[in-house]
């Protein structure tokens, strides 16, 4: 049998996505009962040169959408980096399942090969397939930054655990 590039993308984001949101959810939830400032956990860092809880949710979603949009070789949607609260993550993930719910299989498979252009003509520039790009670059930034998010909220002391982290598969 063999893995598609839909299959080992669209779905696994969309599920991780979800996952954060609940996690989220759970992390507001946990500072109205406890009568903590919102922004104590929006803010959070686990170390001073970490962006906190809410830039790592920001770059979870900018990493989601730019495959999505790289792999099916469509426009990739903006989103202003403006979110504040809770809701606002919400919102942005919200809005980041609905682009990638409008991806198809037939848009991404057979693609494998293609090339993607990282940071085009800078000294950073990287040329990649589709595949590689896929499996040794986005998603491991991807899955960095949901998991940093779901470690700030574990770490300030919202009851999360693995199964809050994968998700509904």
């Amino acid at each position: 049998m063999t893995l598609s590039l839909y299959a080992a993308s669209i779905p696994v984001i969309k599920q991780m996505l979800s996952a954060l949101g609940n996690v989220l959810a759970k992390g507001e939830a946990h500072a109205t009962a406890k009568n903590i400032q919102p922004d104590a956990l929006l803010q959070a860092r686990l170390f001073p040169d970490m962006f906190p809880l809410t830039r790592q949710v920001q770059i979870a979603v900018e990493f989601a959408k730019g495959a999505g949009a790289r792999l099916a070789g469509v426009e990739q949607p903006t989103f202003a980096d403006a979110q504040t609260t809770f809701a606002d993550l919400q919102a942005l993930l919200a809005q980041t399942l609905a682009f990638l719910d409008t991806l198809t299989p037939e848009q991404i498979n057979g693609n494998e090969e293609r090339e993607i252009v990282l940071r085009p003509g800078t000294d950073k520039e990287k040329r990649l397939s589709t595949q590689t790009y896929l499996v040794h670059y986005a998603l491991p930034q991807f899955f960095f930054h949901v998991t940093t998010a779901y470690d700030l909220l574990r770490h300030n002391g919202v009851e999360v655990g693995k199964r809050d982290y994968m998700g509904a598969y």
